[in-house]
């Protein structure tokens, strides 16, 4: 399968590069800043997700594109339209787009309200970024692109890849202690086994 990863330098998008990688794929991996060394098999590129033209081009020929770009601090507005324009290039060139956001818009357990007006799950410091994901959802939301969105569970950090985690819909998973958690490496597990194998889900979580 011939992949492309847009934020590859990030926690997430550098471990769906090495997940890829892991099962013989061909990776074509873009980043923001400077290419660093990529692994055999790894095209690096460097670029902007809001590059159009340079999108059109990456996304041309390649089977599915893992858009996992994160904001920086204060730069929370630039999520919609780095979004939009990545919706865009996998519309003209129909290719399928899996987004990993956030996990605000998600409905809270037991709730009916979204995980961002949660205080267990969101707090006040990372309002700002939790905010600019449900925005996100919502491009995607009123767009025609063959759009699929990945809400990790609150708490995403580097670990182990163990290869095993439960899938849910649009209702935050949590396990018995309450917790709600995923390793970045077996996130990348779930992105690449939704790419292998595609769903009828638009918005989907993963958790233990």
């Amino acid at each position: 399968m011939k992949i492309a990863v847009v934020g590859a330098a990030g926690m997430v998008g550098s471990r769906v590069v090495t997940e890829a990688v892991r099962r013989g794929h061909d990776v074509t991996a873009v980043f923001r800043g400077p290419v660093p060394l990529v692994p055999a098999g790894v095209r690096g590129v460097r670029g902007d997700a809001t590059d159009r033209e340079l999108m059109d081009g990456v996304l041309s020929g390649v089977d599915g594109v893992v858009a996992a770009t994160r904001p920086r601090p204060g730069e929370e507005s630039a999520v919609g339209p780095a979004t939009r324009t990545l919706l865009d290039a996998a519309l003209a060139t129909r290719t399928r787009i899996l987004v990993v956001g956030g996990a605000a818009p998600l409905r809270a357990p037991g709730d009916s309200g979204l995980v961002l007006d949660d205080n267990r799950y969101v707090p006040t410091d990372i309002r700002p970024i939790a905010a600019a994901s449900v925005r996100q959802f919502e491009v995607c939301r009123a767009h025609a692109a063959d759009w699929v969105y990945l809400s990790p569970p609150a708490l995403l950090e580097p670990g182990e890849r163990t290869g095993g985690y439960r899938r849910g819909g649009d209702v935050l998973l949590t396990d018995p202690s309450g917790a709600s958690r995923i390793s970045a490496e077996d996130l990348a597990v779930a992105v690449l086994d939704e790419l292998a194998n595609p769903s009828a889900d638009r918005h989907f979580t993963v958790g233990y």
